[in-house]
């Protein structure tokens, strides 16, 4: 059993800061009488300890029917609103759900069934009071997010309050505390990056500074102003602040600790570039199936081991499955913060076999105990027998100077089996040719791209990694 986060928050540091939106702000105490009216209220919709989908931006409102649903031990599916009515209607169907909380009529325009309940319809209804529970079991799904469906279709991953927390517990081990931490948030909530930034600020007592979207000129000046200490971000958001930076002459200020950078790997072009920029990069390893990070390189380590992962969190373990020669191999993980199970569709498979994850994620450990990771086993490219890693030839092409996105995957070919192509946004002037003269400087002849595609924009998931699997739809002869 676990305390009630959000009333043992406010109990603990009732006038701390917990959220700051634009020019507004909440103490924990505020946040948890609000909550609490909201909970009476989704009782009076006799929605208590039912399974409730969101559908809602990343706004102070949708923080506030969080709470709500936490202290009314609801089960939260987050909806992603990038997806559309079709993708929607399976994962809520999938898991079969009592209610869809949307935030308003536009976002409820997405909804696809009648199930639907306004934020404003919520905070109208008469409150019906009971007794909230003080303490939560380990065991409760508290979320319920959906996999991208890289593979196949989405898999509905509970991820429980004792999955929360030890995902919680073990990044504070590594990155520390302080009571003036500020976590800038810009992640879609609805995204397990998202989410750990809220359960981290409950059991932290941390304020978090909530963007309801991505802007890379505010971000850069917060962060050089020293106004936030942390952020997460993956490899394209990243580089939208480093540019940002660097036109502005900008550097990261003293108070600004660490940029945890998650969602695939990021070159190592954009790392160096942090560097200059005194910007603390930590790359991190992890998926919705581990509530959030299963690695992290500490800052210590950050320019030392420059392109890894880092080591396990300290309740964490990794190890690679059939290492090749080269010890690549699939990633398995095992810990508490491991989902115990699936939802819908998959409800019957098993998540772990013989107590380890099995990712799908290719990389190694060297000899120090450090994770690489290389790829996504579903992109891997076989070529003339050889395995080819999509990662690394997008970080050949995103260290040209005038390549702003990369992205590449495999084409059949009557000789070799496949054969790499790459596509390209760029920000500056090149050739194709130039570009493939750029990657024969740096790499093996058989993984150089036979084609190159200038496209304006790559397609990206809500929580803007990279799909592959899309790539080949833009090609235009």
């Amino acid at each position: 059993m676990q305390p009630n986060w959000i009333k043992q928050r406010a109990y603990l540091t009732p006038n701390r800061i917990a959220v700051s939106f634009h020019d507004e702000q909440w103490t924990f105490h505020e946040l948890y009488e609000k909550s609490v009216i909201r909970a009476y209220q989704l009782n009076a919709y006799e929605l208590t300890g039912k399974r409730v989908a969101i559908l809602a931006p990343s706004t102070p409102a949708l923080i506030e029917v969080l709470y709500a649903c936490m202290q009314a031990q609801c089960e939260m599916v987050l909806l992603n609103g990038r997806l559309s009515k079709q993708e929607l209607s399976y994962q809520i169907a999938d898991a079969e759900v009592d209610m869809i909380l949307v935030a308003d009529s536009e976002f409820g325009k997405l909804a696809p069934d009648d199930r639907m309940l306004l934020f404003s319809a919520l905070s109208d209804r008469e409150p019906k009071a009971y007794e909230i529970a003080s303490e939560w079991d380990d065991d409760f799904a508290l979320t319920i997010m959906y996999t991208s469906g890289t593979t196949g279709f989405p898999k509905g991953v509970c991820q429980t309050v004792g999955n929360h927390s030890a995902s919680a517990v073990s990044s504070a081990l590594n990155l520390g505390l302080s009571e003036q931490d500020s976590w800038l948030c810009t992640v879609p909530i609805f995204h397990i990056s998202g989410f750990s930034i809220i359960v981290r600020s409950l059991l932290y007592g941390m304020k978090i500074r909530l963007y309801e979207k991505f802007d890379a000129k505010r971000c850069a000046a917060e962060i050089a102003s020293g106004s936030v200490t942390k952020m997460s971000v993956v490899a394209v958001t990243l580089e939208n602040i480093l540019t940002q930076m660097e036109e502005a002459n900008l550097t990261a200020h003293k108070n600004f600790t660490t940029m945890l950078a998650g969602g695939g790997p990021v070159p190592a072009a954009y790392l160096h570039r942090a560097q200059a920029l005194q910007l603390c990069v930590a790359q991190t390893y992890g998926m919705t199936e581990t509530s959030s990070q299963t690695t992290t390189l500490t800052s210590e380590d950050a320019f030392r081991k420059v392109g890894s992962a880092g080591k396990p969190l300290f309740f964490n373990q990794v190890r690679i499955d059939e290492p090749n020669v080269e010890g690549i191999g699939e990633i398995l993980v095992r810990g508490p913060h491991v989902t115990p199970r699936y939802v819908g569709k998959f409800k019957d498979k098993p998540t772990t076999r013989d107590g380890w994850l099995h990712t799908g994620d290719i990389g190694y450990l060297d000899k120090q105990g450090f994770l690489y990771v290389v790829d996504r086993r579903s992109d891997l490219i076989i070529s003339g027998g050889e395995n080819i890693y999509p990662a690394e030839i997008e970080n050949v092409l995103l260290a040209h100077e005038a390549v702003k996105e990369a992205g590449v995957c495999g084409i059949d070919d009557a000789k070799w089996g496949q054969v790499p192509i790459g596509f390209v946004v760029l920000k500056g002037k090149v050739s194709e040719q130039q570009l493939i003269d750029f990657c024969k400087m740096n790499l093996a002849n058989y993984k150089i791209p036979k084609k190159i595609h200038f496209i304006n924009n790559m397609p990206r998931n809500g929580s803007n990694k990279l799909l592959r699997r899309q790539l080949k739809q833009l090609i235009v002869e």
